[in-house]
């Protein structure tokens, strides 16, 4: 009988471990589940990004599209007009300025804090805003600028840049 009394008293040193290894195995999981939520996090935020940049690509798409059928009109820093040229006969200006008030709504629209310019420029990749485009009017290459303001901190800070020939 000594030898069973041993068994029993080696069996009670042993008492809780197993609940210690259970919490141990919760943290572990606990900081798997945050690392998992971190990494979804940045794969949306990351896709939103995406998002807004195939959005300026199909805006500056349009907007040359836009100037090579309307050959006649000066694109180069061309102000909006409020003309509705698709109810009303236009001349070629009026008509760049009735694109150029188009594009703009859908840049604001489709861009958080979209704006663009489209001018002729020889230093296409300069230029941080649309009052600070750095156009310089020579040549005939035209180029598009769009900023919008990627990470929602009130500054736009993404810039995509096209240019293109009439």
């Amino acid at each position: 009988m000594p030898l069973r009394n041993a068994n029993v008293s080696t069996a009670n040193n042993q008492h809780g471990f197993t609940l210690i290894e259970v919490l141990i195995a919760v943290v572990i999981l606990a900081l798997g589940l945050l690392g998992l939520a971190g990494l979804q996090s940045t794969s949306l935020r990351n896709n939103q990004s995406a998002y807004f940049r195939s959005q300026a690509t199909q805006l500056a798409y349009d907007i040359s599209d836009r100037v090579r059928a309307n050959s006649l009109g000066n694109y180069d820093n061309q102000a909006e007009t409020n003309s509705n040229c698709l109810a009303d006969t236009c001349t070629p200006a009026q008509m760049a300025g009735y694109d150029l008030s188009q594009w703009n709504n859908q840049l604001r629209n489709q861009l958080p804090s979209g704006e663009g310019v489209v001018c002729k420029d020889r230093t296409p990749t300069d230029g941080n805003s649309k009052t600070a485009h750095n156009c310089d009017g020579q040549g005939d290459t035209y180029a598009v600028k769009i900023w919008w303001d990627d990470d929602h901190d009130g500054a736009a800070t993404q810039r995509f840049v096209m240019s293109f020939q009439p």
